[in-house]
């Protein structure tokens, strides 16, 4: 770094160079008598400098020597990201260089949740709301070893999961990678996965630090929620020793959260306590004062100009000299990577990315800041220092992360696929029944139809971005799954419809043409002339893959037999892509060289499912007049170093139309349909395209009709009671095929549970009640009040006297459980231990999930707010036909407690209050008062 100049009074020095040496030697060496003069002149810098020489280390002997002998770059390379070199680069999102002189290894962040996602495939696990659904503590333990495995075979340090936001409003683009509404369950659920991962010797960072729970860039939330609601969930990743927290881009109570002193510093680091560093969500830092405000690591750090992100995300934490270029948005890439749709789908209103990532047209780094005295290089120094403090305490100092690597394949002793299937077939839940429908029986198997794109192939990952896309091999649709277990029983007949398909078949050749001649002409980069080709279908199945890393275009002619909505699918693998139709953009693949998040193109990347032979699928939907329209088609090699596949189907609408009578024919013939549907979340409270038609039409002349949800949200159900019975599997899993089959077939029974009240109403809920346009996402005047307060989720809708359509908690079985004999009782740490006999009662073995709510105090006090009733503990238990268990369910002395704002921190509130204990907040069949403490 270049020393800076200071002018103190005409009076020019230079700061000597050992200001800048570690702290932890302290050592301040001045050798000019015109420095103490310019030093006693710029009393704000000698602060900074006595700060900086007064440190007194991390406690962590290791760490502290390392400090010691650290320069001050390379204490700025422990909390500033870099583009990871290409030879060894994973596609991952992040990376820390490490210092190879000091035996420091880099370090690579990667996302999900879940799973995780670089450029190389990986197993996709039951979405975090599936895991949610399973109220099984035991589960998420199990998906947090099946993350850290795979992490440590990819080579990745530092996994970017759980997501422990809340699941305020449905509406919220990131909602679905939520653990439901309640902050119990989402704390219990994201402690446990946490714990699996770190167990196995990997770092987690849990997000987004806070209010990121909304589509608002400007969120205000008052005090007690934010302890109750909001800061709760991270308060369980505390204790059990979560390595890292990543800050979110949203404002928080006036200032954006990465920089947020009252919320980094005083709240997350003083009052909870904890002792991990704190990262940037990627571009969420706008100063160069974050650092002195309690963020630790800025991600994505410097960016490279090649980089599609260059002109959107500066390095602050840099410690280079001179004016710093002003930031040039280019937020189409953001656009193109993640506001992608696809036929079905409405048109989401567009991102305000501006809100986002602010430019700043006169952007100061730390070098600024240290020449203006604002922040010394103690920050920097604490700052690394927690860094390595977690480096050493999972041994990466030590040499493990390296073995760990060679030990891979080895230490792959987790049964990835069993975990995947169990937390699948764990969180299905049966919120229909009528008359026994489920499970299938041996007469329903002798005539069954299968109807939707679902039934076909499994919904495995339902939207990609941020997690791991899955392994194509290990995916076997429902329809394959059922048939297979059903091919002892005599007489089975099951027939499957897709209806919506997704997959097409090759725009005909006879229909592409150049200058009136037949075919399209390919022309390569390299110079290597040009080729005619009939049509665009190059595979490997097909034996004609084209070579690796080429640049490729096809131009010619399209005819269209007659006009209407045609439905154009690019597929492609091992390149990205691009579709023009008459000079205009209509599709491309949703990944670019350095995007950040996995830079390679993924069979499950564009669309709810790859084509039938396991290639990427960009679809759009084209309005097209009969006649003559341009085509052209450019393709060019990602990352994968792999052959490049690449064809255009299509589906026109006659085609459509045929597919819809087919499947109503085929429900018509059968003695049960079952119909799979499916939603990535637009709609908001909907299914895509004209799904709710299908089950009408086929209810219509089946009355014995089941529907299965891939889904990670609430949708309205119109055709409801028109059904016989209906099951969420939500997006399930490479193994979520065979979990449908088990869970229809009734080889397991369903026991998973809402994380999330199912209202009748999109407006029943409380961030989009049309009376309270401050609590949306859009907010009023750009700012967004969480203005219910603790009355998150089902608390809403029990304050209102609201009949949701389905409670939080809620599900059905195959069998029936009975609850007697309630105790509560004190516990020595100042809670409470719940005890109550569960029997099952039925025929069938299952699971039960007892839940324990605590009610409001019947005098309140004037500083809170008390919710009717609140989440405070659940257990998932296996009982056989007619066993029975005691179950104890401990409830921590903080689920006693309210957050007062008058006295500014938590409070016992004991006096009046009633234990429930149900099977959802809505049936809650014993009860028994609150003893005092």
């Amino acid at each position: 770094m270049t020393n800076p100049k200071i002018d103190a009074q005409n009076i020019i020095f230079r700061i000597p160079k050992n200001i800048y040496e570690s702290p932890v030697r302290k050592i301040t060496r001045i050798k000019s008598s015109a420095v103490v003069i310019g030093m006693l002149l710029t009393s704000s810098y000698c602060a900074a400098a006595t700060d900086a020489t007064s440190f007194s280390g991390t406690g962590n002997p290791k760490v502290d020597a390392l400090l010691g002998q650290m320069t001050l770059g390379e204490k700025i390379a422990m909390i500033r990201g870099i583009a990871e070199p290409a030879a060894t680069n994973q596609g991952q999102a992040g990376y820390l260089p490490g210092i190879p002189r000091l035996g420091i290894p880099p370090l690579r962040l990667a996302d999900g949740p879940p799973g995780i996602l670089t450029r190389t495939p990986s197993p996709a696990l039951t979405a975090t709301m599936g895991l949610a659904a399973t109220f099984s503590k035991n589960d998420a333990r199990k998906n947090g070893e099946v993350i850290a495995q795979e992490a440590r075979r990819l080579g990745i340090d530092v996994v970017l999961e759980p997501f422990i936001n809340v699941d305020r409003d449905i509406t919220f683009r990131r909602g679905y990678n939520t653990f439901g509404e309640d902050p119990v369950l989402i704390g219990e659920i994201g402690a446990a996965q946490i714990s699996g991962t770190q167990d196995r010797g990997v770092m987690a960072q849990a997000k987004h630090f806070v209010g990121f729970d909304t589509n608002a860039h400007d969120v205000t939330i008052g005090a007690q929620a934010l302890h109750e609601i909001y800061l709760a969930p991270f308060a369980d990743a505390i204790k059990v020793r979560v390595s890292s927290i990543m800050c979110s881009y949203n404002k928080i109570n006036g200032a954006f959260a990465c920089g947020n002193d009252a919320v980094l510093n005083k709240v997350l680091k003083q009052e909870m306590g904890f002792k991990g560093f704190v990262t940037s969500d990627w571009g969420a830092v706008h100063g160069n004062d974050y650092l002195k405000n309690g963020l630790d690591m800025e991600m994505p750090g410097i960016v490279p100009a090649s980089s599609p992100f260059a002109g959107m995300m500066n390095s602050y934490f840099d410690i280079a000299s001179g004016k710093q270029a002003a930031m040039d948005p280019t937020f189409g890439v953001l656009a193109a990577l993640f506001e992608g749709s696809i036929p079905e789908e409405p048109k989401r209103p567009p991102v305000n990315w501006a809100a986002e990532f602010p430019a700043d047209q006169n952007p100061q780094n730390l070098w600024n800041a240290m020449k203006d005295g604002t922040t010394d290089e103690a920050m920097v120094t604490r700052a690394a220092g927690r860094v390595l403090n977690q480096m050493d305490r999972f041994g990466y100092l030590g040499g493990a992360r390296a073995r760990a690597r060679d030990n891979a394949q080895k230490a792959s002793d987790l049964p990835v696929n069993a975990v995947i299937q169990k937390t699948s077939e764990d969180s299905a839940v049966l919120l229909r029944n009528e008359n026994g429908a489920l499970p299938l029986k041996a007469s329903d198997l002798q005539s069954l139809a299968l109807i939707g794109p679902g039934a076909g192939q499994v919904v495995a990952i339902g939207k990609a971005g941020e997690r791991s896309v899955g392994i194509l091999a290990n995916q076997v649709g429902p329809l394959d799954a059922i048939r297979k277990l059903a091919a002892n029983v005599r007489g089975a007949n099951i027939a499957y419809a897709v209806d919506d398909d997704m997959t097409g078949s090759p725009v005909p050749a006879s229909l592409l043409s150049h200058d009136g001649q037949p075919g399209l002409v390919r022309t390569a980069a390299d110079n290597a002339g040009t080729t005619l080709d009939p049509s665009i279908d190059f595979t490997t199945r097909g034996g004609n893959a084209l070579p690796a890393n080429g640049n490729v275009t096809w131009k010619g002619t399209l005819t269209v037999p007659s006009a209407g909505p045609y439905w154009l699918y690019l597929q492609i693998l091992g390149a990205r892509g691009t579709l023009f139709i008459d000079g205009k953009r209509v599709s491309g693949t949703g990944s670019m060289t350095g995007a950040l998040h996995g830079d390679t193109v993924h069979a499950n990347l564009d669309s709810l499912l790859p084509t039938t032979d396991g290639l990427d699928n960009v679809r759009a939907a084209v309005d097209l007049t009969a006649g003559a329209h341009e085509i052209t088609v450019s393709i060019s090699g990602d990352t994968s170093n792999q052959p490049q596949q690449v064809r255009l189907n299509w589906v026109t609408p006659e085609v459509r139309e045929a597919n819809r009578a087919a499947a109503i024919a085929a429900a018509k013939q059968a003695k049960t349909a079952v119909v799979f549907l499916w939603s990535r979340g637009a709609p908001a409270f909907g299914l895509p395209a004209d799904q709710d038609t299908l089950v009408e039409e086929v209810a219509a002349v089946n009355p014995n009709t089941i529907v299965v949800l891939n889904t990670s949200q609430p949708i309205a159900m119109p055709w409801l009671d028109k059904t016989r019975a209906v099951v969420e599997m939500w997006w399930s899993g490479d193994l979520g095929g065979v979990a449908t089959a088990n869970v229809l077939l009734g080889k397991r029974n369903p026991a998973g549970r809402l994380p999330f009240t199912w209202a009748s109403r999109l407006e029943d809920y409380a961030a989009t009640d049309p009376a309270h346009p401050e609590r949306s996402g859009q907010g009023v005047n750009g700012k967004t009040v969480f203005s219910e307060g603790v009355d998150v989720g089902y608390r809403w809708f029990d304050r209102q006297k609201i009949e949701p359509l389905y409670a939080f908690g809620y599900g059905l079985s195959y069998t029936s459980f009975k609850y007697s004999s309630l105790t509560v009782r004190n516990s020595k740490d100042g809670g409470i231990d719940v005890g109550v006999d569960i029997r099952n009662t039925g025929l069938v073995a299952g699971d039960e999930v007892p839940q324990v709510y605590l009610g409001a105090p019947q005098e309140t006090s004037e500083d809170a707010q008390f919710p009717v009733r609140a989440l405070v503990a659940f257990d998932r238990i296996a009982l056989k036909p007619g066993e029975q268990r005691r179950v104890v369910m401990h409830v921590a002395p903080r689920r006693l407690q309210y957050w007062s704002t008058k006295q500014d921190g938590w409070v016992t509130m004991r006096d009046g209050r009633q234990v429930f204990v149900g099977t959802s907040s809505r049936d809650l069949r014993l009860n028994a008062p609150l003893p005092r403490g």
